[in-house]
């Protein structure tokens, strides 16, 4: 260790031993009532805890969203109870005891993981082991990219995250570790909850993986402590927090310390201790308190922390009041977009309606970014190397650079997982709206942290282009079939699909306003004709589907499309007008999610009552809701296979000719 001086604990009637006991014991307490829960990762971080909150971290429960607030993320979740115990004793107002005593059941705030959103200071969700240290990664990302815009009297704060063996051994904390080494993250604090115990047992069953190695070799500074020793844990903070380095502290731990029985064994992983080893704990820890009951001095030095944090906070607002950033400061972490955002969109779409410009959605996403960017500085691009093929980046965007955060564009690497994560935790720091691009059959890859944004509802958009057999030579490793559906069938995420320039501009003006979910774009590499008959102001893709192509008299049929098969569901159209004499109807439907939210009527009179006919290049599963039992697909049943893109559409019938049969033979 170096010769730091350490950070002394502020003077109180009671020891940090007392003050750590009182996690333990409301700990063992609550997963005891709820007979279900994790003791021992709380009972074996508590002195952790306790020093971080006692002597460092800087945070307000009484106004929990300041914005230089310190973010503490509890990666390893499941030791939820640490944080609802954490929370009980510094006194945030949705937290009284009577949560603690429901933990776990229904319409408690008290979830079996940290659930954002479902109780205030909870930075972000943690259930899937991983997402917390990596998310984390984005936050302080943002701290970083936020001060280089307005300066560090208003944005210095850390990022501490508690993460424990499961969360190093998940594949996507070697990308965010990986990322945040590169980029010099000084801000980001870890400790690893060092216990050698995981579910099955000691985790020699499974792993030999010297972790501090890993994070060194990743460009992070590490330090190895004992993680009951309250001097040894303040030290281990202050050279982190000196570090122009992310950093590591791995914390040797006892699971279950306390429990004489039990600690230091998987059997205080998972399940409550009894009531015979609860009462001896209570002896060893010299606790003699009932049941979630913590004595005055005790919750008083608690709630010292939390008037400690409120006094640095209104500091912090003096030096906003004076601040010539404050305006800008503001508005960013308002997120709101401005006027000019939409002046921006409308001359687009006027623009290329004029001129018909025929390029693949990919390109068009391209160049309306360029207006987008150019209207705002709130959105912050970056790829899963894949810049030039997803055309995420525009012109004047500089790139974040390692030590270096004034910049508006990250290069993530080939790190689709940590990039999905990343951008999820810019997004919950605040300042930014996060756009991050790769192909969509890598959202596989991306696909938890795709989840947790819309679980969070956070505004985060994915760009996901080479969208289907289009994309050609590849191959069918590259194209996808199955993802709309499964993007699809997750709740509270927009899936957009549009046909051509137009629906492009349209669904990123729909996405930037979707401040409650998360938005997913999906871009062709072939290129596409302007469809559109006649320019309007409105955002024709905002109610998720319209009639592109209406009948002069009675319907005949209703063909129904998504992107680049629009183009087709209209060569169809045109086929069966002049061969047979029979009006279709063209409907491009951009958003299944915005049109379920349309009333009934607005559906009937798009749909219509006629045979309907759907045509996508993707898998059936989903389209039987907006075709009927009678009604006709026209798409993939399998696999792709490499070619040219032509070749592959004739090869697979997704065809004007294939369409307008299966019309056909609905009318006939």
């Amino acid at each position: 260790m170096s010769q730091t001086a350490i950070r002394t604990a502020p003077e109180t009637a009671v020891s940090e031993r007392d003050m750590a006991n009182a996690i333990r014991a409301l700990a063992m307490d609550a997963v005891q009532k709820a007979n279900s829960g994790h003791p021992g990762m709380p009972m074996g971080m508590a002195d952790v805890a306790t020093v971080l909150f006692n002597r460092f971290i800087a945070i307000d429960p009484s106004n929990p969203r300041w914005p230089d607030r310190d973010r503490f993320v509890l990666s390893a979740g499941h030791g939820s109870m640490l944080q609802y115990a954490l929370h009980y004793l510094l006194g945030y107002d949705d937290m009284p005891i009577e949560q603690l005593q429901s933990f776990r059941q229904l319409g408690s705030r008290t979830a079996g993981h940290p659930e954002y959103g479902h109780a205030l200071g909870i930075e972000t969700t943690t259930g899937p082991l991983g997402q917390g240290i990596s998310t984390a990664v984005g936050m302080a990302l943002a701290e970083r990219m936020l001060a280089a815009r307005h300066g560090d009297d208003l944005v210095d704060h850390h990022t501490y995250v508690i993460a424990g063996d499961g969360c190093l051994q998940e594949g996507i904390s070697h990308e965010a570790i990986d990322l945040a080494g590169h980029l010099k993250l000084d801000r980001l604090i870890v400790f690893w909850d060092d216990n050698s115990i995981s579910i099955d047992g000691p985790t020699s069953l499974s792993t030999s993986m010297n972790q501090p190695a890993r994070f060194e070799a990743a460009g992070w500074h590490v330090q190895s402590i004992d993680g009951h020793d309250a001097e040894a844990i303040a030290e281990a903070i202050e050279n982190a927090r000196q570090s122009d380095r992310p950093s590591l502290i791995a914390c040797k731990t006892l699971i279950g310390k306390g429990a004489p029985n039990l600690q230091g064994s998987e059997k205080t992983h998972g399940a409550p201790l009894g009531d015979a080893e609860i009462a001896a704990t209570r002896e060893n820890i010299g606790w003699s308190s009932a049941p979630f009951d913590v004595p005055a001095d005790i919750l008083d030095a608690w709630r010292g922390i939390a008037a400690r944090g409120q006094a640095k906070r209104r500091i912090w607002e003096q030096r906003l009041d004076g601040s010539p950033q404050r305006e800008a400061f503001e508005t960013a972490i308002a997120g709101e977009l401005p006027d000019a955002f939409f002046e921006a969109l409308d001359a687009f779409r006027k623009e290329h309606f004029e001129k018909a410009t025929k390029v693949a959605t990919r390109k068009a996403s391209e160049m309306a970014l360029g207006a987008i960017n150019t209207a705002t500085d709130l959105t912050v691009g970056g790829s899963a190397d894949l810049t030039h093929s997803n055309l995420t980046i525009t012109k004047g965007m500089n790139r974040v650079a390692p030590s270096d955060y004034a910049g508006s564009y990250i290069h993530y690497g080939i790190r689709e997982h940590g990039m999905a994560a990343a951008m999820n935790g810019i997004a919950l720091h605040g300042g930014f709206v996060p756009y991050g691009g790769t192909f969509l059959c890598f959202a596989d890859y991306a696909r938890g942290a795709m989840r947790l944004s819309a679980l969070m509802g956070q505004r985060v958009i994915y760009v996901m282009t080479h969208d289907s057999i289009g994309l050609g030579e590849d191959g069918p490793t590259h194209q996808p079939v199955e993802h709309l559906a499964m993007l699809r069938a997750t709740p509270n995420l927009n899936l957009f699909r549009p046909a051509d320039i137009i629906e492009t501009a349209e669904c990123w003006e729909l996405a930037l306003k979707s401040k409650d979910r998360p938005s997913v774009l999906v871009l062709s590499r072939q290129n596409l004709p302007m469809l559109r008959q006649a320019h309007t102001d409105e955002n024709r893709s905002a109610r998720g589907a319209y009639v592109l192509r209406e009948t002069d008299g009675l319907r005949a049929a209703t063909l129904i499309a998504t992107g680049s098969e629009v183009e087709i569901a209209v060569a169809a159209a045109e086929k069966l007008q002049a061969e047979h004499g029979l009006a279709a109807a063209v409907v491009s439907m951009p958003c299944w999610e915005l049109f379920e939210e349309q009333d009934a009527d607005y559906r009937k009179s798009v749909l219509g009552s006629a045979p309907r006919v759907a045509v996508e290049a993707a898998a059936r599963l989903g389209w039987d809701r907006w075709i009927g039992d009678n009604g006709a697909f026209v798409g993939m049943t399998g696999f792709g296979a490499s070619a040219p893109a032509p070749d592959l559409y004739r090869h697979f019938n997704i065809t004007p000719e294939a369409v307008a049969d299966a019309a056909r033979r609905l009318i006939i």
